[in-house]
Protein backbone atom coordinates (compact mmCIF):
# COMPACT_ATOMS: atom_id res chain seq x y z
CA UNK A 1 0.00 0.00 0.00
CA UNK A 2 1.58 3.44 -0.77
CA UNK A 3 1.39 5.90 1.97
CA UNK A 4 1.58 9.36 0.77
CA UNK A 5 2.63 12.40 3.39
CA UNK A 6 2.09 16.30 3.02
CA UNK A 7 5.09 17.75 3.58
CA UNK A 8 6.59 21.70 3.61
CA UNK A 9 7.86 21.94 0.55
CA UNK A 10 10.78 24.47 -0.55
CA UNK A 11 10.14 27.03 -3.21
CA UNK A 12 11.05 29.97 -4.90
CA UNK A 13 10.04 33.56 -2.86
CA UNK A 14 9.20 35.10 -6.07
CA UNK A 15 9.98 38.06 -4.45
CA UNK A 16 13.18 37.43 -4.78
CA UNK A 17 13.63 35.72 -7.79
CA UNK A 18 10.61 37.62 -10.25
CA UNK A 19 9.43 34.98 -12.69
CA UNK A 20 9.04 31.39 -12.07
CA UNK A 21 9.45 30.91 -15.58
CA UNK A 22 13.48 31.85 -15.13
CA UNK A 23 14.10 29.81 -11.86
CA UNK A 24 12.73 26.31 -13.19
CA UNK A 25 14.26 23.88 -15.47
CA UNK A 26 13.87 20.17 -17.53
CA UNK A 27 14.59 16.95 -15.12
CA UNK A 28 18.60 16.48 -15.17
CA UNK A 29 18.58 13.84 -18.00
CA UNK A 30 17.09 15.86 -20.65
CA UNK A 31 19.11 18.94 -20.48
CA UNK A 32 21.72 18.75 -23.63
CA UNK A 33 24.63 21.53 -23.38
CA UNK A 34 23.15 24.05 -25.24
CA UNK A 35 20.00 23.68 -22.71
CA UNK A 36 22.53 23.68 -20.01
CA UNK A 37 24.06 27.00 -20.48
CA UNK A 38 21.06 28.30 -21.52
CA UNK A 39 19.51 28.05 -18.10
CA UNK A 40 22.60 29.17 -16.47
CA UNK A 41 22.34 32.62 -18.07
CA UNK A 42 18.69 33.03 -17.97
CA UNK A 43 18.88 33.66 -13.87
CA UNK A 44 21.57 33.31 -11.22
CA UNK A 45 19.05 31.37 -9.10
CA UNK A 46 18.48 29.04 -11.53
CA UNK A 47 17.49 25.16 -10.33
CA UNK A 48 19.96 23.69 -13.09
CA UNK A 49 22.90 24.83 -10.51
CA UNK A 50 21.40 22.42 -7.88
CA UNK A 51 20.10 19.67 -10.04
CA UNK A 52 23.20 19.28 -12.92
CA UNK A 53 25.67 21.83 -11.58
CA UNK A 54 28.32 21.98 -14.06
CA UNK A 55 32.01 20.43 -14.10
CA UNK A 56 34.70 22.95 -13.26
CA UNK A 57 38.73 23.11 -13.90
CA UNK A 58 40.23 21.83 -10.61
CA UNK A 59 37.59 19.68 -9.16
CA UNK A 60 38.13 17.02 -6.79
CA UNK A 61 36.54 14.94 -4.54
CA UNK A 62 35.50 17.78 -2.25
CA UNK A 63 35.10 20.28 -3.75
CA UNK A 64 32.86 19.87 -7.13
CA UNK A 65 29.55 20.29 -8.74
CA UNK A 66 27.55 18.15 -6.26
CA UNK A 67 29.61 20.17 -3.35
CA UNK A 68 28.76 23.27 -5.18
CA UNK A 69 25.06 22.33 -5.80
CA UNK A 70 24.78 21.89 -1.72
CA UNK A 71 26.07 25.05 -1.52
CA UNK A 72 23.61 26.71 -3.52
CA UNK A 73 20.80 25.27 -2.00
CA UNK A 74 22.27 26.36 1.65
CA UNK A 75 22.58 29.59 0.59
CA UNK A 76 19.40 30.13 -1.06
CA UNK A 77 17.46 29.22 2.03
CA UNK A 78 19.57 31.33 4.35
CA UNK A 79 19.01 33.82 1.89
CA UNK A 80 15.29 34.22 1.54
CA UNK A 81 15.61 32.79 -2.40
CA UNK A 82 13.80 29.53 -0.90
CA UNK A 83 11.81 29.41 1.93
CA UNK A 84 9.80 26.35 3.80
CA UNK A 85 6.07 25.86 3.37
CA UNK A 86 4.78 26.89 6.68
CA UNK A 87 1.88 24.08 6.87
CA UNK A 88 2.24 20.21 5.50
CA UNK A 89 1.02 20.54 1.54
CA UNK A 90 -0.07 18.66 -1.34
CA UNK A 91 0.88 19.99 -4.34
CA UNK A 92 -1.59 20.45 -7.35
CA UNK A 93 0.02 20.38 -10.34
CA UNK A 94 -0.92 21.23 -14.11
CA UNK A 95 0.60 21.03 -17.16
CA UNK A 96 -0.71 22.63 -20.38
CA UNK A 97 0.54 21.87 -23.27
CA UNK A 98 -0.45 21.30 -27.70
CA UNK A 99 0.02 18.31 -29.42
CA UNK A 100 -0.85 18.12 -33.14
CA UNK A 101 -2.80 21.17 -32.91
CA UNK A 102 -4.83 20.57 -29.66
CA UNK A 103 -4.39 21.91 -26.12
CA UNK A 104 -4.21 19.60 -23.35
CA UNK A 105 -3.88 19.57 -19.92
CA UNK A 106 -2.54 16.64 -17.81
CA UNK A 107 -3.72 16.94 -13.92
CA UNK A 108 -1.28 15.51 -10.71
CA UNK A 109 -0.20 16.18 -7.62
CA UNK A 110 2.90 16.43 -6.04
CA UNK A 111 3.50 14.21 -2.28
CA UNK A 112 6.09 12.51 -0.36
CA UNK A 113 5.58 8.77 -1.14
CA UNK A 114 6.87 6.30 1.50
CA UNK A 115 9.82 3.91 0.19
CA UNK A 116 9.32 0.62 -0.72
CA UNK A 117 12.06 -1.22 -2.53
CA UNK A 118 10.53 -2.90 -5.77
CA UNK A 119 9.47 -5.83 -5.33
CA UNK A 120 8.52 -5.71 -1.70
CA UNK A 121 5.43 -3.11 -1.64
CA UNK A 122 3.30 -1.81 -4.13
CA UNK A 123 5.24 0.23 -6.35
CA UNK A 124 6.12 -0.80 -9.60
CA UNK A 125 8.73 -0.36 -12.18
CA UNK A 126 8.24 -0.72 -15.97
CA UNK A 127 11.84 -0.04 -17.19
CA UNK A 128 15.26 -0.92 -16.54
CA UNK A 129 18.01 1.44 -14.66
CA UNK A 130 21.94 1.84 -15.07
CA UNK A 131 24.75 2.06 -12.72
CA UNK A 132 25.67 4.96 -13.42
CA UNK A 133 22.73 7.33 -13.19
CA UNK A 134 22.40 6.06 -10.00
CA UNK A 135 25.36 6.95 -8.73
CA UNK A 136 25.02 10.24 -9.99
CA UNK A 137 22.02 11.00 -8.37
CA UNK A 138 23.16 9.71 -5.05
CA UNK A 139 26.13 11.86 -5.17
CA UNK A 140 23.66 14.25 -5.37
CA UNK A 141 21.38 13.34 -2.72
CA UNK A 142 24.15 13.23 -0.14
CA UNK A 143 25.91 16.26 -0.58
CA UNK A 144 21.83 18.07 -0.94
CA UNK A 145 20.01 16.11 1.69
CA UNK A 146 17.41 16.95 -0.26
CA UNK A 147 14.79 15.67 -3.44
CA UNK A 148 15.26 18.41 -6.15
CA UNK A 149 12.76 16.49 -8.84
CA UNK A 150 9.80 14.20 -8.61
CA UNK A 151 9.10 10.77 -8.91
CA UNK A 152 6.18 10.14 -11.98
CA UNK A 153 3.88 8.02 -10.66
CA UNK A 154 0.44 6.54 -11.98
CA UNK A 155 -2.06 5.01 -10.39
CA UNK A 156 -5.17 3.43 -10.81
CA UNK A 157 -8.43 5.50 -10.20
CA UNK A 158 -11.11 5.00 -13.55
CA UNK A 159 -13.35 8.31 -11.44
CA UNK A 160 -10.34 10.12 -10.77
CA UNK A 161 -11.56 10.37 -7.15
CA UNK A 162 -8.23 11.72 -5.78
CA UNK A 163 -7.41 14.41 -8.26
CA UNK A 164 -11.31 16.09 -8.43
CA UNK A 165 -11.04 16.03 -4.63
CA UNK A 166 -7.85 18.45 -5.22
CA UNK A 167 -9.93 19.98 -7.64
CA UNK A 168 -12.22 21.30 -5.60
CA UNK A 169 -9.69 22.49 -3.66
CA UNK A 170 -8.17 24.85 -6.16
CA UNK A 171 -11.18 25.80 -8.47
CA UNK A 172 -10.60 29.66 -8.34
CA UNK A 173 -7.67 29.86 -7.15
CA UNK A 174 -4.64 31.75 -8.86
CA UNK A 175 -1.89 29.39 -9.18
CA UNK A 176 1.99 29.84 -9.10
CA UNK A 177 2.72 29.57 -12.57
CA UNK A 178 5.83 29.04 -15.13
CA UNK A 179 6.21 28.49 -18.72
CA UNK A 180 9.22 26.24 -19.74
CA UNK A 181 11.51 26.58 -22.78
CA UNK A 182 9.09 24.22 -24.97
CA UNK A 183 5.85 26.71 -24.52
CA UNK A 184 4.19 23.88 -21.83
CA UNK A 185 2.52 25.95 -19.14
CA UNK A 186 2.85 24.33 -14.93
CA UNK A 187 0.46 25.93 -12.89
CA UNK A 188 1.08 25.18 -9.27
CA UNK A 189 -1.16 25.16 -5.86
CA UNK A 190 -0.39 23.78 -2.37
CA UNK A 191 -3.10 22.58 -0.96
CA UNK A 192 -3.02 22.87 3.15
CA UNK A 193 -6.47 21.37 4.47
CA UNK A 194 -6.09 18.66 6.66
CA UNK A 195 -9.47 16.74 6.43
CA UNK A 196 -8.98 16.77 2.76
CA UNK A 197 -5.04 15.82 2.59
CA UNK A 198 -6.96 12.62 4.88
CA UNK A 199 -9.20 11.92 2.51
CA UNK A 200 -6.29 12.20 0.09
CA UNK A 201 -4.42 9.62 1.44
CA UNK A 202 -7.25 7.53 2.18
CA UNK A 203 -8.10 7.07 -1.59
CA UNK A 204 -4.44 6.47 -2.65
CA UNK A 205 -3.99 4.25 0.25
CA UNK A 206 -5.23 0.75 -0.90
CA UNK A 207 -3.89 1.92 -4.88
CA UNK A 208 -0.73 0.67 -6.87
CA UNK A 209 1.64 2.93 -7.93
CA UNK A 210 3.73 2.69 -11.20
CA UNK A 211 7.02 4.63 -11.56
CA UNK A 212 6.59 5.69 -15.44
CA UNK A 213 9.66 7.99 -14.98
CA UNK A 214 12.14 8.35 -12.19
CA UNK A 215 13.70 5.13 -12.08
CA UNK A 216 16.72 5.56 -11.24
CA UNK A 217 16.26 8.64 -8.99
CA UNK A 218 13.12 6.15 -7.04
CA UNK A 219 16.27 3.42 -6.83
CA UNK A 220 18.67 6.12 -5.15
CA UNK A 221 16.13 7.12 -2.75
CA UNK A 222 15.90 4.16 -1.36
CA UNK A 223 19.76 3.42 -1.28
CA UNK A 224 20.09 6.88 0.44
CA UNK A 225 17.65 5.48 2.90
CA UNK A 226 19.82 2.22 3.37
CA UNK A 227 22.87 4.21 3.45
CA UNK A 228 21.57 6.69 6.52
CA UNK A 229 20.14 3.95 8.03
CA UNK A 230 23.57 1.38 7.81
CA UNK A 231 25.46 4.62 9.14
CA UNK A 232 22.62 5.61 12.24
CA UNK A 233 20.64 2.76 12.98
CA UNK A 234 17.08 2.29 12.33
CA UNK A 235 15.09 6.02 11.20
CA UNK A 236 12.08 6.88 13.27
CA UNK A 237 9.43 5.72 10.98
CA UNK A 238 8.62 9.43 10.03
CA UNK A 239 12.13 10.68 8.92
CA UNK A 240 11.82 12.07 5.44
CA UNK A 241 14.14 10.13 3.75
CA UNK A 242 11.73 7.14 4.03
CA UNK A 243 9.75 8.94 1.95
CA UNK A 244 10.22 10.53 -1.97
CA UNK A 245 8.66 13.24 -3.36
CA UNK A 246 6.61 11.75 -5.89
CA UNK A 247 3.87 13.12 -8.85
CA UNK A 248 0.96 11.55 -8.47
CA UNK A 249 -0.83 11.13 -11.96
CA UNK A 250 -4.35 8.81 -12.50
CA UNK A 251 -3.95 6.08 -15.00
CA UNK A 252 -7.17 7.73 -16.62
CA UNK A 253 -6.47 11.45 -16.67
CA UNK A 254 -7.43 12.28 -20.53
CA UNK A 255 -4.01 14.41 -20.63
CA UNK A 256 -1.93 11.40 -19.86
CA UNK A 257 -0.30 10.70 -23.48
CA UNK A 258 2.65 8.34 -24.29
CA UNK A 259 4.45 9.28 -27.13
CA UNK A 260 7.19 6.63 -29.39
CA UNK A 261 10.72 6.70 -29.05
CA UNK A 262 11.64 5.65 -32.53
CA UNK A 263 15.54 3.99 -32.39
CA UNK A 264 18.49 5.52 -35.00
CA UNK A 265 20.97 2.52 -35.33
CA UNK A 266 24.58 2.73 -35.79
CA UNK A 267 27.18 0.17 -36.15
CA UNK A 268 25.09 -2.15 -38.54
CA UNK A 269 26.22 -3.11 -42.13
CA UNK A 270 24.99 -1.70 -44.96
CA UNK A 271 22.05 -3.11 -46.25
CA UNK A 272 19.35 -2.70 -48.59
CA UNK A 273 15.89 -2.97 -48.51
CA UNK A 274 15.91 -6.29 -50.35
CA UNK A 275 18.89 -7.94 -47.89
CA UNK A 276 16.44 -6.89 -44.83
CA UNK A 277 13.44 -8.47 -46.25
CA UNK A 278 15.50 -11.43 -46.73
CA UNK A 279 16.90 -11.33 -42.84
CA UNK A 280 13.00 -10.80 -41.54
CA UNK A 281 12.53 -14.27 -43.15
CA UNK A 282 9.23 -15.96 -42.50
CA UNK A 283 8.87 -14.24 -38.89
CA UNK A 284 7.26 -10.84 -40.63
CA UNK A 285 5.40 -10.25 -43.43
CA UNK A 286 6.89 -7.19 -45.46
CA UNK A 287 6.48 -4.52 -48.11
CA UNK A 288 8.50 -1.45 -49.19
CA UNK A 289 6.61 1.48 -48.74
CA UNK A 290 8.35 3.66 -51.10
CA UNK A 291 11.69 5.82 -51.51
CA UNK A 292 13.28 8.54 -49.62
CA UNK A 293 13.58 9.24 -45.69
CA UNK A 294 10.67 11.94 -45.86
CA UNK A 295 8.07 8.91 -46.84
CA UNK A 296 8.57 8.51 -42.93
CA UNK A 297 5.67 10.85 -42.31
CA UNK A 298 3.32 8.44 -44.51
CA UNK A 299 4.74 5.18 -42.95
CA UNK A 300 4.37 6.40 -39.20
CA UNK A 301 0.47 7.75 -40.25
CA UNK A 302 0.31 4.11 -41.24
CA UNK A 303 1.32 2.45 -38.18
CA UNK A 304 0.10 4.34 -35.74
CA UNK A 305 -3.84 4.14 -37.12
CA UNK A 306 -2.70 0.46 -37.06
CA UNK A 307 -2.11 0.46 -33.25
CA UNK A 308 -0.62 -2.91 -33.63
CA UNK A 309 2.50 -3.38 -31.51
CA UNK A 310 3.62 -6.05 -34.13
CA UNK A 311 4.18 -3.44 -37.01
CA UNK A 312 7.42 -1.56 -37.41
CA UNK A 313 8.70 1.06 -40.25
CA UNK A 314 12.49 0.03 -41.44
CA UNK A 315 14.22 2.32 -43.66
CA UNK A 316 17.82 1.33 -44.99
CA UNK A 317 20.30 4.15 -45.78
CA UNK A 318 21.73 2.24 -48.11
CA UNK A 319 19.18 2.65 -50.81
CA UNK A 320 16.95 4.70 -48.79
CA UNK A 321 14.03 2.95 -48.95
CA UNK A 322 11.01 2.27 -46.22
CA UNK A 323 9.93 -1.34 -45.42
CA UNK A 324 6.99 -2.00 -43.34
CA UNK A 325 7.18 -5.04 -41.57
CA UNK A 326 4.38 -6.77 -39.28
CA UNK A 327 5.23 -10.09 -37.21
CA UNK A 328 3.85 -13.23 -38.15
CA UNK A 329 2.44 -15.82 -36.46
CA UNK A 330 6.13 -17.90 -37.00
CA UNK A 331 7.80 -14.33 -35.36
CA UNK A 332 5.35 -14.97 -32.61
CA UNK A 333 6.61 -18.26 -32.07
CA UNK A 334 10.35 -17.36 -32.73
CA UNK A 335 9.80 -14.55 -30.52
CA UNK A 336 8.36 -16.83 -27.75
CA UNK A 337 11.54 -19.04 -28.03
CA UNK A 338 14.53 -16.31 -27.88
CA UNK A 339 12.63 -14.50 -24.83
CA UNK A 340 11.13 -17.82 -22.59
CA UNK A 341 12.23 -15.72 -19.34
CA UNK A 342 9.48 -13.01 -20.23
CA UNK A 343 5.71 -12.83 -20.41
CA UNK A 344 3.53 -12.87 -23.44
CA UNK A 345 2.38 -9.07 -22.99
CA UNK A 346 6.16 -8.42 -22.71
CA UNK A 347 6.79 -10.28 -25.71
CA UNK A 348 3.95 -8.35 -27.98
CA UNK A 349 5.56 -4.95 -26.97
CA UNK A 350 6.71 -3.13 -30.19
CA UNK A 351 10.59 -2.23 -28.91
CA UNK A 352 10.64 -6.02 -27.55
CA UNK A 353 9.94 -7.42 -31.04
CA UNK A 354 12.05 -4.72 -32.85
CA UNK A 355 15.52 -5.08 -29.71
CA UNK A 356 15.01 -9.47 -29.16
CA UNK A 357 13.89 -10.34 -32.06
CA UNK A 358 15.06 -8.12 -35.17
CA UNK A 359 18.47 -6.66 -33.99
CA UNK A 360 19.42 -9.43 -31.87
CA UNK A 361 18.09 -12.66 -33.41
CA UNK A 362 17.24 -11.70 -37.03
CA UNK A 363 20.21 -9.41 -37.43
CA UNK A 364 22.52 -10.89 -35.19
CA UNK A 365 23.33 -7.61 -33.53
CA UNK A 366 23.57 -7.89 -30.01
CA UNK A 367 26.66 -5.38 -29.47
CA UNK A 368 25.19 -2.33 -30.85
CA UNK A 369 26.49 0.81 -29.45
CA UNK A 370 23.38 2.71 -28.42
CA UNK A 371 20.99 3.72 -30.47
CA UNK A 372 20.13 7.46 -31.01
CA UNK A 373 16.21 7.84 -29.51
CA UNK A 374 14.17 10.75 -31.03
CA UNK A 375 10.16 10.78 -31.23
CA UNK A 376 9.55 13.24 -33.53
CA UNK A 377 9.35 11.84 -37.45
CA UNK A 378 10.95 14.79 -38.26
CA UNK A 379 13.89 13.93 -35.98
CA UNK A 380 13.52 10.62 -38.05
CA UNK A 381 14.06 11.94 -41.24
CA UNK A 382 16.86 14.71 -40.48
CA UNK A 383 18.69 11.28 -38.92
CA UNK A 384 17.91 9.24 -42.28
CA UNK A 385 19.08 11.85 -44.21
CA UNK A 386 22.05 12.01 -42.56
CA UNK A 387 23.82 9.02 -43.59
CA UNK A 388 24.73 7.96 -40.13
CA UNK A 389 22.78 5.45 -39.27
CA UNK A 390 22.60 2.01 -41.30
CA UNK A 391 18.79 1.10 -39.99
CA UNK A 392 16.18 3.41 -39.00
CA UNK A 393 13.33 2.39 -36.85
CA UNK A 394 9.54 3.39 -36.71
CA UNK A 395 7.99 1.80 -33.71
CA UNK A 396 4.84 1.90 -31.20
CA UNK A 397 4.87 3.34 -27.64
CA UNK A 398 4.21 1.01 -25.13
CA UNK A 399 0.65 1.60 -23.38
CA UNK A 400 -0.65 2.50 -19.88
CA UNK A 401 -2.26 -0.44 -19.81
CA UNK A 402 0.98 -2.45 -20.99
CA UNK A 403 2.94 -0.71 -17.82
CA UNK A 404 0.11 -1.86 -15.44
CA UNK A 405 0.47 -5.11 -17.30
CA UNK A 406 4.12 -5.86 -17.37
CA UNK A 407 4.85 -4.46 -14.15
CA UNK A 408 2.45 -6.76 -12.32
CA UNK A 409 4.03 -9.51 -13.90
CA UNK A 410 7.51 -8.31 -12.14
CA UNK A 411 9.15 -7.23 -15.43
CA UNK A 412 10.57 -4.46 -16.98
CA UNK A 413 10.55 -3.02 -20.58
CA UNK A 414 13.59 -2.52 -22.85
CA UNK A 415 15.03 0.84 -22.50
CA UNK A 416 13.32 4.03 -23.79
CA UNK A 417 9.87 1.64 -24.10
CA UNK A 418 7.45 5.18 -22.96
CA UNK A 419 7.82 8.77 -23.49
CA UNK A 420 5.37 10.81 -21.52
CA UNK A 421 5.41 14.38 -22.60
CA UNK A 422 5.96 16.71 -21.57
CA UNK A 423 8.56 16.38 -18.66
CA UNK A 424 7.68 17.36 -15.28
CA UNK A 425 9.37 19.95 -13.90
CA UNK A 426 12.45 20.65 -11.67
CA UNK A 427 12.26 23.74 -9.09
CA UNK A 428 8.97 23.82 -8.48
CA UNK A 429 9.16 22.40 -4.96
CA UNK A 430 11.52 20.35 -3.46
CA UNK A 431 11.65 17.62 -0.72
CA UNK A 432 13.90 18.37 2.31
CA UNK A 433 15.33 14.70 3.64
CA UNK A 434 15.93 16.05 6.78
Amino acid sequence: MPEIQAFHGVRYDLGHVGSLSDVVAPPYDVIGPELHSQLYKQHPANVVRLELNRDEPGDNETNNRYSRAAQFLKNWRSEGVLFAESQPALYVYHQQFTLDGQTVTRRGFMARCRLSRFGEGNIFPHEETMAGPKQDRLLLTRATRANLSQIFGLYPDPQNVAQDLLERAVAGVAPLEATDHLGVVHRLWPVTDLQLISQVESVLGPKAVFIADGHHRYETACNYRDELIGKQGPLRSDHPANYVLMMFIGMNDPGLLVLPTHRLFRGLPAMSADDLIQRLGDSFSTRIAGEGADLATTVWDEIETGGDQGTLGLFTQKDERWVVASITAAGKARMAKVAPEHSAAWQGLGVSILHRLVIDTLLEARDLPKPRYVHLVGEVIEGAESGEFPLSALVMPATVDHIRSISEHGERMPAKSTYFYPKLLSGLVINPLE
